[in-house]
């Protein structure tokens, strides 16, 4: 009697150490709201297999009959599709389900996994910032809402930012949610896009927020701006400078040849002088210095001055004395007529008068 139990017992332990229970994943992290999915398979015979969470049976399988009925709406069960097993899905969890969740083999094996449950908040970054180039600009981000405490960090023009170069303050709420506040100070080289980044380990992507920075050039420009501006004001300068040469040249050339052509108006202007005291000495009369000619050219008044010495090589003036007589009145009639006669066959015609 003694050995047959002994039998048995050393029969059922070599059953248990050959059947093996193997549960996966061994540990699992899920954003709120979304499913948590785990499977449970056997290499041996099985007939029963309860699911526990946190302690706690929520849903039992039966090898013949699948799955029995449960009043915990959030879970539910598939069948494995390797192996002989089945998957337990628990939907729209929540943080109150984070804990241990146990597959039970009825009279085979148990196996237990961990459970996470993490909620996604909200980030921000405050307002687009406006500088002037080489200004720096503090940038503020906040990520609420979180849990645990999310991950943050700055990237500018998708270019991540060193950690060193913004600090980071949490704190948490009664709801054992985090909130994260981080600054950023940038300075202002070019106009560029400043990403603010937070994300836990169960969100595939992060969540981000974006601003812009704008940087205006100031009045008061850099060295190389200088430089060109120097550079354009002498140019004009010398250009100026060459213009007021050549009007300077203009202006002198002009007064040169008016003091050139002054000397010849002024001989010419004596010898119509002269022209008109010949001709009033040899009529007798005086010069009328209130005469002036309707406008002449020179040539004009050298023919006039020769054709009047022609005429006066021909022509002979008498002087009339005060008391005439009929014989001298005659020879005096007679010279007008003369002079009439010379005038007549002069190329231009001149009236002169005498006093």
């Amino acid at each position: 009697m003694d050995i047959f139990t002994l039998f048995v017992l050393l029969l059922s332990c070599r059953i248990h150490v050959g059947a093996q229970v193997k549960l996966s994943p061994k540990t699992l992290t899920v954003l709120q709201g979304s499913e948590a999915r785990f499977t449970c398979t056997s290499n041996t015979q099985w007939s029963v297999m309860v699911w526990l969470l946190e302690g706690s049976v929520v849903l039992t399988i039966s090898n013949l009959h699948g799955v029995l009925r449960s009043a915990n709406l959030h879970v539910a069960a598939e069948p494995a599709a390797k192996g002989d097993g089945w998957v337990f899905v628990l939907k729209n969890t929540e943080r109150l389900h984070q804990g241990q969740v146990t597959c039970d083999l009825q009279g085979i094996d148990r196996k237990t996994a961990s459970l996470y449950v993490q909620e996604k908040g909200s980030v921000e970054v405050f307002s687009n910032k406006l500088a002037f180039r080489g200004q720096s600009v503090l940038f503020e981000c906040q990520a609420a809402g979180w849990y645990p405490q999310p991950t943050l960090y700055w990237q500018v023009d998708d270019k991540k930012v060193s950690q060193g170069e913004y600090n980071i303050t949490s704190e948490e709420s009664g709801k054992s949610l985090f909130t994260v506040t981080s600054n950023l100070s940038v300075k202002a080289v070019k106009s560029s896009r400043v990403h603010c980044l937070a994300s836990v380990s169960a969100l595939p992507t992060p969540l981000m927020s974006s601003v812009n920075l704008t940087v205006v050039t100031e009045v008061v420009r850099e060295e190389d701006d200088c430089t060109v501006l120097q550079a354009l004001t002498a140019s004009l300068a010398a250009l100026l400078l060459l213009l007021l040469l050549c009007i300077c040249t203009v202006l002198c050339y002009r007064q040169r040849r008016q003091a050139k052509a002054s000397p010849q108006e002024v001989i010419r202007f004596d010898q119509s002088v002269n022209g008109r005291n010949l001709v009033a000495k040899a009529t007798g009369g005086t010069v009328n210095m209130g005469y002036s000619s309707e406008g002449p050219t020179d040539a004009v008044c050298n023919e006039l001055t020769v054709e009047t010495r022609s005429q006066m090589d021909f022509v002979t003036f008498y002087k009339v004395p005060d008391l005439v007589s009929s014989s001298n009145l005659s020879l005096h009639s007679e010279s007008e007529a003369q002079v009439s006669l010379a005038e007549e066959n002069s190329k231009n015609v001149r009236r002169i008068t005498t006093v």
